[in-house]
C-alpha cells in the first residue's frame, strides 16, 4: 500500500473502521501478498522500497541494511511482520511481549491524525510469539525484542530465556527499582545477545549518573531514548512529532561522554527530516512509531533517499553505454515520425499493396472509410511511437546516464515487452518487411545498451524533507500517473487481443458502413492488413503504458523536474494523435473515444497536481 494508494484512497475509510479492524485488515492483506515470491515481487515492483547499499551499517555485530526499524506498537499481534520487512525497514522491534496475551486495541482520532494507545499495551502473550517468530526464521532482517515492563524480574529473565534464539537483541525498559545487580541477571539470560535499556526521554536527564554506571560496568550494550507519551482517560497519547526533546536528549548523552554505546530513538519522528537530525546528531537508529501511520508507508523509503543526499559523490562518473539506449529511443522517435508522415498521406504502402493486389486507388473506390480508418489506427501508432521514444531518450540522459537504477529497469521491462510484441504482427497471418526491419535496426542499440549499463545500480536520492502540501498533493498525481500507466497498458491488450481475435468493435464497423463478411468476400487479405495494423498499436501501447507506469511508481522525487517535463513533452504527441486524428476522419463516436478522454483527463490532472512537487529547486 504505497503513498499513492494510501493517503488518497484507503486511509480516510480504513482509519474510521472500529477499534483494531482497518489496521488487521491492512497487515492480513500485506502479509498475504508478501507470502509468495510473486507477491513480493509484486510489493517490489509497486514500491521499489529496497534501500541502497550504501546504508548498511553494522550495530552491535548485528547487520542492518538501513538505520530505519518499525515500532512494535504498530503491529502488536505480528500480521504485518512479513510485509514490513519488505517496505524499506532495516530491522523490526516485536512487542512489548508478556507472558500472557492481553488485548486492548489502540484507536485512531482522524480529526487530530493521532493514535490513542491503551495504558497496558496490547500484546500476543510469549506462546504465541514464539509461535510468530519460528514463521520469521526466514524474514532477513533482524529482529529486536522489547519485554513487557509489566513484569518482576525474575519473570522478565525467563521471557528472555524463551525467547533467545528467535531474536538479535532485547529492549528492556528503565524501572526504579532497577539496581545494577538486577539488570545483571537479565543480562545473563540474554547471553551473547546484547541488552538495550529503554529510558523515556523526559528521564534522561534525571538518570545520567545511572546511564553512566550501567555503561562502565558493561551491564548494558546500548541507550533507547523513548518518546514521551501523555495520559488521555484510560489511554496514553504519543504525540507524533518529538524531535526538539529527543535530540535535546541525545546531545545532552553524547555531550556526557556517554559515546562508548549505540543510542536509538523510539518514536517521534514524523518527517523524513526528523530522522536526518536525529542521526546527524549521534543517534544510531531510528524507531519509526506514530508518525509511520500519520506518513503513510513510504516513510523510511524517503529517510533513506534523503540520507542518501549526504552520501552523493559530486565527481560520481557517467555511465558508459547509456547513449545507447538513447539512440533506441531516437530511432523509436524517429520512426513514429514517419509513420506520421506515411499515415497523413498515402496510408497504404507499395508493399501493403503487393499484399492485397489492390492499389489505393482502387481501394478508395470500394470504400474510401477503409483507407481512413487505417490511417486512423496507423496515425496512433505513429503517435504513441513518438511518445514512446521522447520517453526512452530522457530515461536514458537524466536516469541510465546518472546511474539510476529505476531507470534502466524500466527501459529494460518496456523495451523487452516491445520485441516480444512483433509477435502480434503475425497473429492475423500479415507481417510486413518494414517492421521487421525497423525491430533488426533497433535490436543492437538496446542489446549494447543493455550489457554496457550493469554499472547503472544507484538508488534514487531526494530532497524531500517535510509532509508539505506539495507533497501530499504530488500524491493523488501520482495516483493519476499510475493508473493512466495501468490504463494503457490494460488498454494495449485489449487492442492486442482484438487485433489478433475479431479485428473489429461495433463502433468500427458503423463508421466503415461495412460487414467483416463484406470486406472479407472483397479481399481476404483485407482484414489480416488491417488486423497487423491494430495488434501493432496494441503492442506499442503496453511498452508505453509500461514505461509512464514506472516512471510514476519509482521516478517520483521532489524536484526531479526532468520526470515531470518527460509526462508533458511525452504526453502530447499519443495525445494528439490519439484523439485529433478521430476527429480528421470523422470518427467521433463518444463511447469510442470515452477511454482516450478518461486517459486525457488523468493525464491533465496528474501535470497540475504534481508539479509544484517535481518542479520546485533544491
Amino acid at each position: 500500500m504505497p503513498d499513492w494508494s494510501y493517503h488518497p484512497l484507503f486511509k480516510s475509510w480504513l482509519t474510521k473502521l472500529p477499534n483494531a479492524l482497518g489496521r488487521e485488515f491492512i497487515h492480513n492483506g500485506m502479509s498475504l501478498i508478501a507470502s509468495s515470491k510473486l507477491g513480493s515481487s509484486f510489493i517490489e515492483f509497486l514500491g521499489h522500497m529496497d534501500p541502497s547499499p550504501k546504508l548498511q551499517k553494522e550495530f552491535l555485530n548485528i547487520h542492518v541494511s538501513n538505520p530505519i526499524g518499525l515500532s512494535g506498537k504498530i503491529d502488536p499481534l505480528m500480521t504485518g511482520t512479513k510485509a514490513f520487512a519488505q517496505l524499506g525497514f532495516g530491522f523490526i522491534e516485536i512487542g512489548p511481549v508478556a507472558l500472557q496475551p492481553y488485548r486492548s486495541p489502540a484507536s485512531y482520532d482522524s480529526t487530530k491524525q493521532n493514535i490513542l494507545f491503551p495504558l497496558k499495551l496490547e500484546t500476543l502473550g510469549i506462546e504465541q510469539t514464539i509461535l510468530k517468530l519460528k514463521k520469521l526464521q526466514s524474514l532477513g532482517k533482524p529482529i529486536f525484542i522489547r519485554v513487557s515492563p509489566d513484569h518482576s524480574l525474575l519473570e522478565q529473565s525467563e521471557i528472555i530465556k524463551a525467547l533467545h534464539p528467535y531474536c538479535d537483541t532485547f529492549i528492556i525498559e528503565d524501572k526504579d527499582e532497577f539496581t545494577s545487580n538486577c539488570l545483571s541477571l537479565i543480562k545473563k539470560a540474554a547471553k551473547e545477545k546484547p541488552l538495550l535499556l529503554s529510558i523515556k526521554q523526559k528521564d534522561v536527564r534525571s538518570s545520567l549518573i545511572k546511564i553512566s554506571r550501567y555503561i562502565k560496568d558493561t551491564i548494558v550494550d546500548g541507550i533507547v531514548i523513548e518518546e514521551n507519551s501523555v495520559m488521555i482517560g484510560d489511554f496514553q497519547l504519543f504525540e507524533t512529532k518529538q524531535v526538539d526533546a529527543l535530540l535535546e536528549s541525545l546531545i545532552m548523552l553524547r555531550k556526557n561522554e556517554i559515546t562508548s554505546v549505540p543510542i536509538i530513538i523510539s518514536g517521534g519522528v514524523l518527517e523524513p527530516e526528523d530522522a536526518k537530525s536525529l542521526l546527524s546528531n549521534g543517534a544510531d537508529l531510528i524507531i519509526l512509531s506514530s508518525g509511520y501511520v500519520v506518513s503513510g508507508p513510504g516513510l523510511p523509503k524517503r529517510v533513506n533517499e534523503l540520507l542518501l543526499m549526504d552520501q552523493e559523490d559530486s565527481d560520481k562518473e557517467i555511465v558508459d553505454g547509456w547513449q545507447y539506449y538513447w539512440l533506441f529511443g531516437l530511432c523509436i522517435l524517429i520512426g513514429g515520425i514517419l509513420a506520421l508522415l506515411f499515415s497523413m498521406t498515402r496510408v497504404i504502402l507499395p508493399y501493403d499493396e503487393a499484399f492485397l493486389n489492390l492499389s489505393r486507388d482502387q481501394l478508395m473506390m470500394i470504400n474510401n472509410r477503409i483507407i481512413l480508418f487505417m490511417a486512423h489506427d496507423r496515425m496512433t501508432l505513429a503517435g504513441t511511437m513518438i511518445s514512446g521514444g521522447i520517453i526512452y531518450m530522457q530515461l536514458a540522459k537524466h536516469g541510465v546516464r546518472n546511474g539510476v537504477h529505476w531507470a534502466r529497469k524500466a527501459i529494460n521491462i518496456a523495451g523487452i515487452t516491445g520485441f516480444i510484441g512483433i509477435l502480434l504482427f503475425i497473429g492475423y497471418g500479415y507481417f510486413d518487411w518494414l517492421h521487421g526491419l525497423f525491430w533488426v535496426i533497433l535490436l543492437p542499440f538496446f542489446v549494447i545498451g543493455y550489457k554496457k549499463t550493469t554499472g547503472a545500480s544507484h538508488t534514487p536520492l531526494s530532497m524531500n524533507l517535510k509532509n508539505s502540501h506539495s507533497w501530499k498533493r504530488s500524491l493523488w498525481g501520482q495516483l493519476c500517473f499510475v493508473t493512466l500507466g495501468f490504463s494503457f497498458v490494460i488498454g494495449g491488450v485489449v487492442i492486442s487481443a482484438i487485433g489478433i481475435s475479431s479485428v473489429f468493435v461495433n463502433t468500427d464497423l458503423t463508421y466503415i458502413c461495412m460487414t467483416p463478411e463484406l470486406m472479407d468476400s472483397i479481399n481476404s487479405r483485407l482484414i489480416p492488413l488491417i488486423a497487423h495494423d491494430r495488434a501493432g498499436f496494441g503492442s506499442a501501447l503496453i511498452s508505453v503504458g509500461l514505461l509512464v507506469l514506472m516512471m510514476a511508481l519509482w521516478g517520483f522525487h521532489e524536484g526531479a523536474r526532468w520526470i515531470w517535463k518527460t509526462f508533458l513533452i511525452g504526453g502530447i504527441p499519443a495525445f494528439s494523435a490519439g484523439i485529433l486524428t478521430h476527429f480528421i476522419i470523422g470518427y467521433t463516436t463518444f463511447i469510442h473515444l470515452l477511454p482516450a478522454y478518461f486517459a486525457l483527463a488523468l493525464y491533465l490532472l496528474g501535470l497540475y497536481l504534481s508539479k509544484d512537487f517535481l518542479t520546485q529547486k533544491s
